[in-house]
């Protein structure tokens, strides 16, 4: 059987469901309704084969083709964890079987899992090598990861072994579209809806390229009537209404654009609420954590001791931190163009550390209270999750970069007292806008900016977090203003150069071709394509009334960085004299160490 199946018109990225049937159910031999599942398959008949399978899973069925069908039903339903489950039971009972290994994948991805995802299709593949979907599944995989080569070489593979594959050619048509070329990507997606009309990813990829081709009106006709149509998932109807909302944005409907984004949000946060909703969320445990250290004494703090670098250990070590949309992957692509640099990307390099002290209100106290011989073993844990990432650090300037590690800053000073912070910082109401307007993958951090009031708290939290850290291990970071760095690009990374002790290269500046050869996984890799975008300068003004309801909740932030004494969004530090304290040097206390001196735009 093909490849892909026709769900009422639209064909469903690669989920091949066998005739034959690889294995049995605890009981016995199939019985009926595998039987009539397979008839309702081989003449076509998804919706009869899938309500099949579901009535008969209810009742107890227990067979590696029931519950994948069974599970295609509960997607469709938006049903993620459900399907999650039985399909788990379809891969236990059958682990050979590369079509319940590679509808495990596909409902994984659709979870923001992707890595878990990538080994199941590699599962798949490796028991049936043949298996198009599965390449052009594993490329998806490895596009979410921001393995962006891997993914390409991927869907060609699967092109090789089907022509016209539409998953393969729907995720050339994404990569093309992050790579900055939108004609090519509006071809191909072009390609995919010729031979599968309406197929739901192409639309979107074909509509995202049209917004950027200045055919805005012309994606929101598409995207309506996307979203007017009964059979795609709850979760391709999300991702229509996100990029709805940048096509009413590009004709200036801004109150229909926020209405639309928040849709987005909102929907995306009930698909995935079963996984992150039932435990102690990540605001709330970082918003007790800001007020735990508010409460904390500076006497409280026992600083670290210096430590010796190790021969494998970097010459400089760096987090670059602050949050996300505040510019740290474009600070991090242009580091990475330095011969002398090191740069990570974001990975979780602090896990370890962090479900040991930051998961509870006592975990602080016990590593305020940690001795060396405590931490040792920790910070072990962390160079060892960085060499598994593929990076070797010895003797290079290392840049660890990830937004929200600024919520892990006492993790970061207790562990690693010589390295030096870089914090990137951004006018918060472009901050909250811009995270609920970007697709994230799904974590417990990222969760929480489905909405604008999350994003808002979140980003108190750990603004509050930074600041009190500083205060009690006193810190000296040197900040990077995305205003500053659009206005005045070769003075910020002068700056920044000269903080890390390396003198500035012509290569660095050439960020936007590095996309495609180091990979992005995070929102901005089609944005950074385009290079420097001084129209995201306050794009908050657009939306003025929408972020009323938390402007109280940033305004402590807006006001201690300066951004209300600037119309322009840059902050008057260009004028102060050298040595001076500026209001952003004032907004953090302990960042306040270095900052950079720009015009004005």
């Amino acid at each position: 059987m093909d490849s892909t199946y026709t769900f009422g018109r639209f064909r469903v990225q690669g989920r091949p469901l066998s005739l034959a049937g690889p294995g049995c159910s605890a009981a016995g031999e199939p019985g009926e309704a595998v039987e009539a599942a397979r008839i309702a398959i081989g003449r076509g008949d998804l919706e009869a084969a899938t309500a099949i399978a579901g009535k008969a899973v209810r009742g107890g069925a227990d067979h590696p083709l029931l519950l994948n069908l069974a599970a295609a039903e509960l997607e469709r339903a938006g049903d993620l964890e459900g399907a999650l489950g039985l399909l788990q039971r379809a891969v236990w009972i059958a682990p050979g079987d590369a079509s319940a290994r590679n509808a495990l994948g596909l409902c994984l991805e659709s979870l923001g899992r992707p890595e878990q995802a990538l080994g199941h299709f590699d599962a798949a593949l490796a028991s049936k090598p043949e298996f198009a979907a599965g390449h052009a599944n594993r490329g998806a995989a490895l596009e979410a990861l921001g393995e962006l080569k891997a993914a390409e070489a991927a869907y060609r593979c699967a092109l090789e072994l089907a022509p016209g594959q539409l998953a393969a050619l729907a995720g050339l048509a994404s990569l093309a579209g992050r790579f900055g070329d939108h004609a090519q990507a509006r071809e191909l997606a072009l390609q995919v809806l010729a031979a599968g009309p309406g197929y739901p990813p192409a639309v979107t990829i074909l509509a995202s390229a049209e917004i950027a081709l200045e055919a805005a009106r012309r994606a929101e006709a598409r995207l309506r009537a996307l979203l007017a149509d009964p059979r795609p998932s709850p979760l391709q109807k999300a991702d229509a209404l996100g990029r709805l909302g940048d096509a009413l944005d590009a004709m200036d409907r801004f109150p229909e654009a926020f209405e639309a984004y928040a849709a987005a949000g909102a929907e995306r946060r009930r698909l995935h609420a079963p996984r992150f909703a039932g435990r102690a969320g990540a605001l709330a445990t970082a918003e007790s954590l800001a007020r735990r250290l508010d409460q904390t004494p500076p006497k409280a703090w026992r600083p670290t001791r210096h430590i010796a670098s190790g021969r494998d250990e970097p010459a400089v070590h760096v987090f670059l931190l602050g949050f996300a949309r505040s510019a740290t992957t474009l600070l991090e692509q242009v580091l990475a163009g330095h011969d002398e640099v090191r740069a990570l990307g974001e990975r979780e390099t602090l896990l370890d550390a962090t479900s040991a002290y930051l998961g509870g209100p006592e975990g602080l106290d016990r590593l305020m209270a940690a001795d060396e011989g405590e931490l040792g073993p920790w910070r072990q844990a962390y160079w060892r999750r960085v060499r598994e990432a593929g990076v070797d650090p010895a003797g290079a300037v290392f840049v660890d970069k990830h937004p929200f590690n600024s919520l892990r800053l006492p993790l970061v000073a207790r562990l690693f007292p010589q390295a030096r912070i870089m914090f990137a910082v951004r006018d918060p109401r472009d901050v909250v806008l811009s995270c609920l307007r970007r697709r994230f993958n799904l974590n417990p951090l990222t969760y929480e900016l489905l909405t604008l009031e999350g994003s808002a708290r979140l980003y108190a939290a750990a603004m509050g977090i930074a600041s009190r850290t500083n205060e009690l291990a006193r810190l000296r970071p040197h900040l990077v203003r995305h205003e500053q760095l659009t206005a005045d690009f070769g003075g910020e990374i002068a700056r920044v150069c000269e903080f890390l002790g390396v003198g500035p290269t012509a290569a660095m500046a050439d960020f936007a071709g590095r996309i495609r050869t180091r990979g992005v996984n995070t929102p901005s890799a089609a944005q950074l394509t385009r290079g420097l975008d001084a129209g995201a300068v306050g794009q908050w003004r657009r939306y003025a009334a929408c972020l009323e309801p938390v402007i109280p909740i940033l305004k402590p932030w807006i006001e201690r960085f300066g951004y209300a004494e600037s119309p322009c969004g840059v902050l008057p530090d260009a004028e102060a004299p050298e040595g001076s304290a500026s209001s952003l040097g004032r907004a953090l206390d302990g960042l306040g160490g270095r900052v950079g001196r720009s015009s004005r735009i």
